[in-house]
C-alpha cells in the first residue's frame, strides 16, 4: 500500500470526510457556531478559516492518502486561531504550544500505521517552526467519538496533564517525544485518531 501525507490546502480540503468538511466546532466560538449553523454557512466558514490560517500562519493540517484514497487527516493551529479553545475551563493553551484540534482515520484504514504517520508529520512540521509542544483538551467522561478527545487516549500516547479538571483537563506532549515514538504506541495512536468524530459536535462546551 502506497502512503503519503500532504499539507491541507484549499485544493484538497474537499477530500476531508463530508461531515468533517462542514464541521467548524473548533474554528468558531460557541455563539458564532450557532449562527453559522442557522445560516447554513459552516462549509464556507471552514474554507475561510483554512484560507486565513494558511496565509497568516502556514500549514494547519495534514491529509494522508493510501493508494490515492484520502484515509485520514489531522488539524492543528496556535490557540489564537482557535476561538473554541477559550471556551474550555482549563484554557488558555500554553504560549509555546500549538493546539491539536481534531482529526480522523477512517475505520477501514485503522491498523495501518496512518495515525502515527500523521502525528509524526505534524511533529516534524512544528519542530521546524520552533514549536516546543502540542497541547489538547481531553474529555474525562468520553463515551463515543466526538470533537473533544478522550483524555485517557491522549495519555496513552504520551500526553501529560498540565491543568487538571474533572471533565476537561488540558494535556501536553513535548514534540521531542513524538518524533521518537516507538512501534508499541501504534495501537494507542490508532485509537486516538479513531476516537475523533467525523460528525460535528454542535453543543457549546
Amino acid at each position: 500500500m502506497s502512503r503519503r501525507a500532504v499539507n491541507i490546502t484549499l485544493d484538497n480540503l474537499d477530500d476531508l470526510p463530508g461531515r468533517c468538511r462542514k464541521c467548524v466546532f473548533w474554528q468558531l466560538d460557541p455563539v458564532g457556531l450557532e449562527r453559522a449553523i442557522d445560516a447554513g454557512d459552516t462549509e464556507f466558514e471552514k474554507e475561510s478559516w483554512v484560507s486565513a490560517t494558511l496565509l497568516e500562519w502556514g500549514s494547519c493540517g495534514k491529509i494522508v492518502y493510501a493508494d490515492g484514497v484520502a484515509a485520514g487527516y489531522v488539524m492543528y493551529a496556535p490557540p489564537a486561531y482557535v476561538p473554541r479553545s477559550l471556551a474550555f475551563p482549563t484554557s488558555p493553551v500554553s504560549p509555546d504550544a500549538v493546539l491539536l484540534m481534531t482529526g480522523h482515520v477512517l475505520p477501514e484504514f485503522e491498523g495501518g500505521g496512518l495515525g502515527r504517520m500523521l502525528l509524526q508529520g505534524v511533529a516534524k512540521d512544528l519542530t521546524r517552526r520552533n514549536v516546543r509542544a502540542i497541547e489538547a483538551f481531553g474529555d474525562e467522561r468520553w463515551e463515543k467519538p466526538a470533537c473533544v478527545l478522550p483524555a485517557g487516549h491522549l495519555r496513552a500516547v504520551g500526553f501529560k496533564t498540565v491543568r487538571p479538571h474533572h471533565r476537561y483537563p488540558r494535556l501536553r506532549l513535548e514534540l521531542k517525544n513524538v518524533v521518537s515514538w516507538r512501534e508499541d504506541v501504534e495501537v494507542a495512536l490508532e485509537r486516538l485518531l479513531g476516537s475523533m468524530s467525523p460528525d460535528p459536535v454542535l453543543r457549546p462546551v
